[in-house]
């Protein structure tokens, strides 16, 4: 693609010269030929780099006329290359170590100053990845390092991404971490894995002190046939989850009755959906973190994804107490606080003549306030009152009218 945008100008310039100004080859003058002028994008700016190219100019030389550039140019970047390695390192290290995508890296360095296209990015990446092959691929740097170290401790594995497919399988060694051979097969049987070790066992120049493994027996019966007398140990990983089986049962079993205690989180939410005050906000918000504590499950057997849910449910719990206590109210109480404040209430005494029948207005519950009760008894009382003089004066009307009326 066409650069669109013009480049900025270059931060830093450095001048590179060959550490040797005669042949390598036929040891004659090996003279200044020409000045290369490349512009290297690194993390720390635009770098103009100046190189002091030389030539062999004897006929009889095997490298007659051919261009003799400095050593210190591979390290700034790789041949028609227009970033650094240092670039290319940390576009790995974010794509194959923290997993993140094109678009994010391209964002993370856009961030710290360096101007690169998405495009860039993988091929940045596909660069990390042939430097890679080419360093795992570098046998005498390899002998030379498990020679210095005097031994090994194998580490093999199966790696299936689906099911039905090519297992690949990866030996490594546990000391220096490098990868001694990885090969996909298409079955794991004891004949296919003692090949592998075999030919493990003849390229290393030290002996095999261990070998960990997951314990499945077409393993256990190679490494007793290629490395006999070998301790053979259970991966730390899968013995730890093995002794941890009956607690990360228990704790699933526990998660499962915590989510059973907390549902009903979406009709909240659907009710909510119209309105936008401040109230709804904060239940909209507390609803969300319900709701990512229940898609949390952990890592087993260290991550316990009961314990870890009720710990955030205990905090979401207590966040509604502190906002209830700075509203003015009071935390919900328990069953047995409101049993206990219901026996020790006792109703106010009333004043005023009684009645037999019930009348409107005495039939209210008592409210939780002793103000707000004292005020429904005294209303209580006096539609009492009200309604017996009424009904008295009825009556006393209605034996008046039957005195006065005339006799036929």
């Amino acid at each position: 693609m066409v650069r669109r945008t013009r480049r900025p100008a270059p931060t830093q310039e450095r001048h590179l010269e060959p550490c040797q100004t005669r042949c390598p080859h036929c040891g004659g003058p090996a003279h200044v030929a020409y000045h290369s002028r490349r512009t290297v994008t690194t993390l720390t700016g635009l770098c103009r780099l100046t190189l002091r190219v030389r030539r062999c100019l004897t006929p009889t030389c095997a490298a007659y006329r051919q261009a003799y550039r400095p050593e210190e140019e591979g390290r700034w970047a790789l041949p028609h290359g227009e970033f650094g390695l240092d670039v290319i390192a940390l576009v790995g290290a974010l794509r194959f170590a923290e997993h993140r995508s094109v678009p994010e890296i391209h964002r993370a360095l856009l961030a710290r100053g360096v101007q690169i296209a998405e495009r860039s990015v993988t091929e940045l990446a596909q660069r990390y990845e042939e430097l890679v092959a080419l360093r795992l691929a570098d046998a005498a740097h390899l002998r030379a390092e498990l020679a210095a170290q005097r031994r090994v401790i194998l580490a093999i594995d199966g790696l299936q991404p689906d099911r039905g497919h090519e297992v690949l399988w990866v030996i490594r060694d546990c000391l220096s971490g490098a990868v001694l051979l990885a090969r996909s097969l298409l079955s794991a049987t004891q004949g296919d894995l003692a090949a592998l070790l075999r030919e493990v066992r003849e390229a290393l120049p030290v002996a095999v002190a261990g070998v960990i493994s997951d314990g499945q027996s077409p393993i256990q019966t190679a490494v007793r046939a290629i490395f006999p007398g070998v301790p053979h140990q259970l991966c730390q990983f899968h013995y730890l989850r093995e002794a941890a089986k009956p607690i990360f049962e228990a704790d699933r079993h526990a998660k499962k009755e915590l989510k059973k205690q907390v549902r009903g989180v979406r009709p909240l939410e659907r009710a909510l959906e119209a309105r936008d005050d401040a109230e709804a906000v904060a239940v909209r918000g507390y609803c969300l973190a319900v709701r990512g504590a229940l898609t949390d499950d952990g890592r087993p057997p260290l991550g316990t994804g009961g314990l870890r849910l009720h710990d955030r449910l205990q905090a979401i719990h207590a966040s509604i107490g502190r906002v209830e206590v700075e509203r003015g109210g009071s935390p919900s109480p328990s069953r047995t606080s409101r049993a206990s404040s219901r026996a020790d209430w006792r109703r106010p005494p009333t004043s005023g003549p009684r009645s037999g029948s019930p009348t409107a207005g005495c039939g209210r519950r008592p409210t939780s306030s002793p103000t707000t009760r004292g005020a429904t008894a005294w209303r209580c009382a006096r539609a009492t009152r009200t309604c017996s003089r009424r009904w008295r004066r009825s009556r006393s009307r209605r034996a008046t009218c039957a005195v006065r009326r005339p006799t036929s």
